[in-house]
C-alpha cells in the first residue's frame, strides 16, 4: 500500500509542476509556481490578489527526519529546525538565481503540521522564521478538505508515521503561512548565506504550474 501511495504522490507532483530546487538530501522542501488562491494580506503592507504569481512550499517527504515512535524529542527538533533554516537559505539562493522568481509576491503553503494549541511549538518557530498563519478554508468546503486531510493522513503514513501519533484524521486542522518576498528574501537571502555548502543545486526552472 505505502508503494502505491508513493507512486500516486510521485504523480501528482509531475502533474501539478512541483519541482526540486536543490539535491542536497538535507533539503526538506520542494517548490510550485502557482497562482495566489485568494487575496493574501501580509503586515508588511503586501497585498497579493487572487491570481498572483505565489511560490508554494511542499515537504519533500522523503528528506524528513523519522519522528521517534515516542514521539518528537530534542535531538529531533534541533535537527529538523536546522534542515528547515537550511532549506530556506538554499530556496532564498536560488530564486535570486531564477528568472521566473521575479514575478513571485509570496511564498508559504497550507499544513496540517501546525498544531492547533500551539503546544509543538511549530506555529511559534514559523513566526520565527518570518512567516504569518492564517485559517485555511478550502473554497470547495469541508468536503473537499477531508479529502485533502486523508492524502495528506496517507502521505504521514507512508512517509513518517510516527508523525500520526496524537493526529487523527477527522480532527485534522489545516493552516496556511504566508511570507512577502521581500521579507522572505531579506530574512533567509545573501546576508545568510555565508556558511560554505556542498549541496548541487538544480537549474533554475521557468515553468509554472496551473
Amino acid at each position: 500500500m505505502r508503494a502505491v501511495i508513493k507512486l500516486l504522490d510521485h504523480i501528482i507532483r509531475r502533474l501539478t509542476g512541483v519541482i526540486e530546487y536543490s539535491h542536497d538530501p538535507e533539503c526538506i522542501f520542494r517548490v510550485q509556481f502557482a497562482p495566489a488562491p485568494h487575496p493574501i494580506f501580509l503586515s508588511d503592507g503586501t497585498h497579493v490578489p487572487a491570481g498572483a504569481p505565489i511560490l508554494f512550499l511542499h515537504l519533500w517527504n522523503e528528506h524528513i527526519l523519522p519522528m521517534p515512535p515516542a514521539g518528537p524529542d530534542l535531538a529531533w527538533a534541533l535537527q529538523t529546525e536546522r534542515q528547515l533554516r537550511r532549506s530556506l537559505r538554499w530556496l532564498a539562493e536560488w530564486m535570486a538565481q531564477t528568472p521566473a522568481c521575479e514575478a513571485v509576491q509570496a511564498i508559504g503553503g497550507i499544513t496540517v503540521l501546525i498544531s492547533p494549541a500551539g503546544q509543538d511549538g511549530s506555529e511559534h518557530l514559523l513566526r520565527r522564521l518570518g512567516f504569518e498563519i492564517f485559517p485555511w478554508h478550502h473554497p470547495l468546503g469541508r468536503f473537499a478538505e477531508f479529502w485533502e486531510n486523508l492524502y495528506t493522513w496517507a502521505l504521514m503514513w507512508t512517509f513518517n508515521p510516527a508523525s500520526l501519533r496524537g493526529r487523527r484524521l477527522l480532527e485534522l486542522e489545516r493552516k496556511e503561512f504566508w511570507a512577502s518576498r521581500q521579507d522572505f528574501l531579506a530574512r533567509h537571502g545573501r546576508p545568510a548565506q555565508a556558511e560554505p555548502s556542498t549541496r548541487e543545486t538544480a537549474a533554475p526552472a521557468d515553468r509554472t504550474a496551473h
